[in-house]
């Protein structure tokens, strides 16, 4: 395997571990603690509240004994004084409990906002060749679902954790100071009572996230169909989609029974070993009682206290499984954040020439994508585009067209050969300064989900009303942008949904013409669109060819008719070039393509 096939079994393997399973470690979440330093203050008001919620959690069952044994039988002076004592213990829990959970949500909340905007800067910084072999919607779910397991174990399983600790240790000594006999017999039943939860609750969880998928399956389903339902109902479908629906619905209900099953057999045993051991040990100390050698309020205060360290000691075996889930998580987000991006700016760049000129050269370029590395996409590629010049780029599907965009932008660099913008080798260059030369038209206008000013202002974020307004006429949008509800603050929707195609595009040549750059990239800027949407579009662009250096991307051969020169590509590599009228004359591959398409527009 050569050298760009290893790295992209590398990135390949990059999500492995999640489809594998969860790590068996808590070591990930050291990323998680570090996080943690950052707010040492937080962790310190958290942590006091823990220590009073679990004091006072273990003095209410001292209370109790109290109450029982010199409160109850004796005059009211001493039952109202042990009362309040004890909602004296309850409102100090109470308060404690609030403040516990305020400081360990904050906590909870705040790494994750950290982690995330880590995560994101990261992200950012990596080339688009990450993304040809990484998911985005799987790099998604890792910003949302991983994000809220690490929330959910900061802001609630670390504090469960620690406090079932303190109560289970302090409330097993406190046992042991009422009834040694008893504590020793409660603590041989507790393994009785946690053994079979724990059992139950993992084969519970396995199939409730079996469970989980398949309702995901509907809904995956019911997206599918409804937003093709044009193409069931046109071609009669609606039986077989109902049947298939039908299947996935029952393979839910066959999973949601298993879960049933075992959800009752749990809750029989909870029933069975708690209130069972419970009733056990009332039961020996009301003998106990009987005889005089303990009182009735050591039973209620044992009993109490014996029921708070088994939910203690239940609750510890559930927080290690949560504590795994979130080490997985943080795993996966230690890996986008350790992702080192493969285009970056050398250590000492060298400074691109002031004022631009916009010459791009290609010399002896050979490039593989990574995803693709067996098929060359440019093959000994040579070229050389004055300042200002139109170079139209021509060919069929695959011939290499994109890739010479890809590489002019560095979002990749070639294996072999070199890419000289200004005379300078971009990849000795900051890959900033070389994108801030160059503006880019894309087939489709990309727009985002925000205000038609914040769209155009893509393009150069400073730029004033008076430079945004001037773009827009020259792209031929004014008009259509004056009309909007609230002008250029008017919300466009996501990708611009509520525009036309004719729209979008002017937005994005609009954009292009705040870039104000020297080298102006337009990939098949006009093939989408309807025969007016296009002249408008075309309008817009000769005024933003003007003065620059402009590479053209286009299947349609009569946009280009009027470039300096037209380069012919094939399997990466140029077979022709020349003006149109000279290409045309050739008989050559470009005469082929302008023979079939003229023939058929004049057909």
């Amino acid at each position: 395997m050569d050298e760009t096939g290893a790295q992209t079994d590398k990135k390949r393997r990059l999500f492995a571990r999640r489809r594998k399973g969860e790590p068996r470690s808590l070591k990930p979440l050291r990323m998680v603690f570090d996080e943690l330093r950052n707010y040492p203050g937080h962790v310190a008001l958290a942590f006091t509240a823990l220590v009073i919620t679990a004091s006072a959690t273990l003095a209410i069952p001292a209370g109790l004994r109290f109450v029982v044994d010199q409160g109850m039988g004796g005059d009211g002076t001493q039952l109202t004084f042990w009362f309040r004592v004890l909602l004296g213990i309850v409102t100090v829990l109470a308060l404690g409990t609030a403040m516990r959970f305020y400081f360990v949500s904050w906590l909870g909340e705040r790494v994750v906002a950290d982690v995330r905007k880590r995560v994101q800067a990261n992200l950012l910084r990596l080339a688009p060749g990450f993304y040809e072999v990484n998911s985005p919607k799987e790099i998604s779910s890792r910003m949302t679902s991983d994000t809220a397991l690490i929330e959910n174990m900061v802001g609630t399983t670390v504090s469960v954790a620690l406090r079932n600790i303190l109560v289970a240790l302090g409330g097993t000594a406190y046992l042991f100071y009422l009834v040694p006999g008893l504590t020793v017999g409660m603590l041989l039943i507790i393994p009785l009572i946690v053994v079979p939860l724990t059992v139950f609750g993992r084969r519970l969880r396995k199939v409730s996230r079996t469970s989980q998928d398949r309702v995901a399956d509907i809904g995956a389903n019911v997206t599918e169909v409804l937003s093709a339902m044009k193409i069931v109902q046109g071609f009669n479908q609606e039986r077989r989609e109902q049947a298939r629906f039908g299947d996935t619905v029952e393979r839910t209900f066959t999973v949601a029974k298993r879960r049933i099953v075992i959800r009752a057999a749990l809750t029989a045993c909870i029933i069975l070993f708690v209130f069972g051991g419970i009733t056990m040990l009332v039961w020996k100390g009301a003998e106990a009682a009987n005889d005089g050698t303990i009182s009735y309020g050591t039973i209620v205060s044992f009993v109490f206290a014996a029921a708070l360290v088994a939910g203690a000691f239940g609750a510890l075996t559930e927080v290690y499984g949560d504590l795994l889930r979130a080490a997985g998580a943080a795993s996966r987000l230690s890996e986008l954040l350790e992702e080192k991006p493969e285009i970056a700016a050398p250590d000492k760049p060298m400074a691109l020439p002031t004022p631009p000129r916009g010459s791009l050269s290609f010399r002896n370029v050979n490039f593989r994508y990574p995803t693709r590395p067996e098929t060359p996409a440019l093959e000994d590629f040579s070229l050389e585009v004055e300042p200002g010049e139109t170079v139209a780029i021509v060919g069929p599907s695959g011939a290499g067209k994109s890739t010479i965009f890809q590489l002019v932008e560095r979002f990749y660099d070639p294996q072999s050969g070199t890419v000289r913008l200004d005379g300078i080798a971009l990849t000795k260059a900051d890959p900033a300064e070389i994108r801030s030369r160059i503006a880019f038209v894309p087939q489709e206008g990309v727009l985002f989900s925000a205000s038609a000013r914040d769209n155009l202002r893509y393009g150069n974020w400073d730029a004033s009303e008076e430079q945004v307004w001037a773009a827009a006429r020259a792209a031929n949008v004014a008009g259509f942008l004056e009309n909007l509800p609230q002008g250029l603050d008017t919300h466009l929707g996501e990708n611009g949904t509520q525009l036309s195609g004719g729209q979008r595009q002017r937005i994005a040549i609009a954009r292009a013409v705040l870039r104000d750059a020297p080298i102006l990239l337009l990939d098949e800027a006009t093939s989408a669109l309807d025969a007016e949407s296009e002249r408008l579009v075309q309008d817009a662009l000769e005024h933003l060819m003007e003065d620059r250096t402009t590479l053209v991307i286009a299947h349609r051969l009569a946009t280009v008719r009027a470039a300096d020169r037209i380069v012919v590509m094939e399997d990466g590599r140029i077979v022709e070039q020349g003006t149109h009228a000279q290409l045309a004359g050739n008989g050559g591959l470009y005469a082929r393509l302008a023979e079939l398409q003229f023939g058929i527009e004049t057909a």
